[in-house]
């Protein structure tokens, strides 16, 4: 064994357990408590497993799970950033970046320059396997946001058109589930839970 190589290996495992105090906007289905980052993570994760035969093009599916599960560890340091959050999202960039380098930097080099490149290759949406996680990545709140009376949709104020600008992106991962958010979001704006405008 490489005793550095493990140590560094075991200092990251321990350092993104921190994942799981990221507190999201998200509450869990049911009118539960708000979510975790790590639970958000492992949830796309499995839907994408699930989902995978809606996806618009065929994907390396562990990659994509792989995304999924490390997409939102930079938010340890960079904090999360709601998705209706403006201002938040003005600097959002900068401080995932700044933290990408420090968190995925505990790793030994190869294993630290593969995490990056996924995260980067998320950020970017430019491959199917990112275009299909970025559509987990919108439709995984949405189902709990819907299966909370659109508590949280309430709670912020938010309107179709923030919630439909983010929905429109997910057709690039699958034109079904992009079809089915959009008929959800409409169902929510009828109830009241999501405002017009």
């Amino acid at each position: 064994m490489d005793q550095k190589r493990f140590e560094q290996q075991v200092r990251f495992i321990l350092e993104i357990d921190k994942e799981k105090n990221i507190l999201r906007q998200t509450h869990l289905s049911g009118h539960g408590r708000r979510e975790n980052d790590a639970e958000h993570a492992w949830h796309m994760a499995v839907m994408i497993y699930l989902l995978r035969e809606y996806a618009n093009e065929e994907f390396d599916l562990a990659k994509a799970m792989m995304m999924a599960l490390i997409h939102d560890i930079v938010e340890i340091d960079a904090g999360d950033t709601y998705a209706y959050d403006e201002e938040g999202l003005t600097t959002q960039k900068e401080r995932e970046e700044k933290a990408a380098e420090r968190i995925f930097g505990l790793l030994p080099e190869e294993q630290r320059a593969e995490l990056e490149g996924l995260f980067a290759e998320f950020e970017a949406y430019a491959t199917p396997e990112a275009r299909f996680a970025r559509t987990m990545d919108n439709l995984q709140p949405l189902l709990l946001n819907n299966s909370n009376s659109g508590a949280d949709w309430r709670e912020h104020g938010v309107s179709r058109s923030q919630v439909e600008k983010r929905h429109l992106t997910s057709a690039r991962g699958s034109k079904e589930i992009s079809e089915f958010a959009m008929k959800l979001i409409d169902e929510n704006v009828k109830k009241g839970n999501i405002r017009e405008g």
